[in-house]
């Protein structure tokens, strides 16, 4: 008598990547191409121009900078609104440093170390003192913004007839094969995130800390130490930002700041909508800051009023987390829907009941050796004394 073999169990068909997974992924890269292309119909005296591309590179650096900053507190699931006062704050204490003889050199050493130390505090407080990060990075704002006032009693930091060494401002004011070096840097920055996020292990800690909490301590993460890692990152970055502005500018505004922090959050935002659906990633962040780079110019030449600029990126900063918020939710759903999949085509052991236990849902989560229960050898008398 023969037996015929267990079938084999189905195996879940795979997900087709549709148009509108494409769209999703590629669409704001497509709006950038077509918004590029009518300015450059509408304008090709003025907009498809050598010197206007490396004025809108130029112009946008610093900005691209910040909202890769603000990025990867994003990543770990926290925000800090401090990054336009630092900004300020850095860029007045490198212009009152060079100003005052100090090398520039060693004076940008010493705002980014400044402004590392201010990301690190910012980390403590919202790990250690259990403060929300939207409270916590507000509060620090404030106290840095005073600090800038106090440094500059409220006036410019202006240059004297030394003027500012050919070294710090050409920083900001030079080129590499034709391109404005301030874009390098950007490209740089970008290409090493990039890197650190995608495929290295501190980016996946990051990117498991900020989708999940409670996962990131049940494998035993130190959750609070990376928290700290990426404000400290952040504001590595705005320190960066502050160094190069004050290279820009060549005078030191207290008040500068905080017009730069609105259109990072919005690049950084709607840059978790491209590229990587679902999660902050330096590569969207990039397509976002062109974008936005691209349509304000464009609308600028085109002779639009000045407040555009600001109702231009409120209202994109209010799409750009509704169409994160979205993104992120269709991912978890389609998550939850391959798993459903893959256990509805897997059929139980011989003898399972079928129904996992608590017990077996925390082995499944922090790996195969795990165990929420002590297990017991039932030879062994638990009354008798261990001999």
């Amino acid at each position: 008598m023969t037996t015929a073999a267990p079938a084999a169990p189905a195996r879940p068909a795979k997900r087709r990547r549709g148009g509108g997974s494409f769209v999703g992924t590629y669409g704001l890269l497509i709006l950038a191409v077509l918004l590029f292309g009518v300015f450059a119909i509408l304008m090709p005296g003025t907009f498809l121009t050598r010197t206007n591309l490396n004025a809108i590179l130029g112009a946008n650096s610093i900005p691209a900078i910040l909202a890769l900053g603000a990025m990867i507190p994003i990543a770990t699931g926290k925000f800090d609104v401090s990054i336009g006062y630092a900004l300020g704050l850095a860029h007045v204490l490198m212009m009152t440093m060079v100003v005052n003889g100090v090398d520039w050199i060693l004076a940008a050493l010493i705002v980014l170390v400044l402004l590392t130390i201010v990301g690190v505090v910012n980390g403590l407080l919202v790990e250690l003192g259990r403060i929300d990060s939207f409270v916590a990075t507000l509060g620090t704002g404030s106290v840095l913004y005073a600090i800038t006032g106090a440094i500059t009693n409220g006036a410019r930091v202006v240059p004297t007839g030394n003027g500012l060494p050919y070294g710090f401002t050409d920083l900001y004011d030079s080129k590499f094969i034709g391109i404005p070096v301030a874009a390098w840097y950007v490209t740089v920055i970008a290409v090493i995130l990039w890197i650190v996020l995608e495929r290295l292990p501190l980016g996946r800690y990051f990117y498991v800390l900020g989708s999940n909490q409670r996962a990131a301590d049940l494998i035993g993460l130190p959750t609070r130490r990376y928290s700290v890692y990426a404000f400290g990152a952040c504001s590595f970055l705005v320190g960066v930002a502050g160094v190069l502005l004050a290279s820009q500018q060549q005078i030191g505004n207290p008040s500068v700041g905080s017009e730069y922090m609105l259109p990072a959050f919005v690049a950084a935002l709607l840059g978790s909508t491209v590229i990587k659906p679902g999660r902050p990633n330096a590569g969207g962040t990039i397509v976002a800051v062109v974008t936005l780079a691209i349509g304000l110019a464009g609308i600028g030449q085109l002779g639009a009023n000045f407040w555009v600029n600001p109702l231009f990126n409120g209202i994109t900063l209010l799409i750009a987390v509704g169409l994160a918020g979205w993104s992120a939710r269709r991912k978890i759903l389609a998550g939850i829907a391959a798993n459903k999949a893959v256990d509805n085509a897997a059929p139980p052991a011989a003898g399972a009941t079928g129904v996992q236990t608590a017990d077996g849902e925390l082995a499944d989560t922090v790996g195969p050796h795990t165990s929420a229960a002590p297990v017991i050898d039932p030879s062994v008398d638990p009354d008798k004394p261990a001999s």
